[in-house]
């Protein structure tokens, strides 16, 4: 029986360039003079995080923007990178410069499911500040209160570790065989499986991440089958 399921977001329940294009861009184009404006603040602590992580103790505040947007065009999953980029997003959501977009089949599926007595719950490289974010300003309305929680890098670890689903599993107080994770990436598939937990590849079309055997896919959360799924 599973009793929690635990959502990717990127390519899972949500557009890739939705999150690429609209997060990412406003992220690219606002990150320099966010630092710049919050140094002796809220920057101070991804300064020194991006400083370590690329090996650049004296870099200045616009060397850190450059190398910030290095890693944002190129898709690093550092946790600097997305505090900040939670941070400047953040402003957006609530100036209505930004929307959570989604698949039309996810919302459905999640008041089904939460209404089913499922706990709901988040697992992205996106800041958790983000997520919530996402699904509270959905372009669908408001879809917050289906959540139980959020997991991002800081929180749980890597997405392709088993330790951090063993963290997760551990957290929600949920057996691991009791816990379905939804993902479009086949290495966090893997992960999730190796921490013992049942999962569901989603491959929807037009994204770019492929099905890979053995996990069992769909192109839609409708196709998920509570009581059939595969690992």
């Amino acid at each position: 029986m599973i009793r929690a399921i635990v959502l990717d977001i990127e390519g899972t329940t949500s557009p890739t360039d939705s999150v690429r294009t609209d997060l990412y861009g406003y992220t690219a184009a606002r990150l320099p003079a966010w630092l710049a404006e919050n140094t002796g603040g809220a920057a101070d602590s991804v300064l020194a995080a991006t400083r370590k992580l690329a090996g650049e103790p004296d870099a200045g505040t616009e060397r850190v923007a450059e190398i910030l947007c290095g890693w944002l065009e190129s898709d690093v999953k550092a946790e600097p990178l997305k505090a900040a980029q939670g941070a400047i997003c953040a402003q957006g959501f609530r100036a209505g410069a930004l929307h959570g977009r989604f698949f039309a089949d996810v919302a459905p599926a999640l008041r089904t499911w939460y209404d089913a007595g499922i706990a709901l719950y988040v697992y992205s490289s996106g800041s958790a500040r983000n997520q919530r974010d996402w699904f509270t300003f959905a372009e669908a309305g408001d879809l917050s209160g289906l959540i139980s929680g959020h997991y991002d890098l800081v929180s749980a670890g890597p997405k392709r570790e088993a330790s951090s689903y063993d963290l997760i599993a551990e957290a929600i107080v949920v057996p691991a065989a009791q816990i379905l994770f939804l993902s479009d990436h086949a290495d966090e598939l893997d992960a999730a499986v190796t921490a013992g937990w049942q999962v569901v590849g989603v491959h929807r079309p037009g994204e770019p991440n492929p099905a890979r055997p053995p996990h069992h896919w769909v192109s839609s959360f409708a196709e998920v089958d509570m009581a059939g799924r595969r690992r």
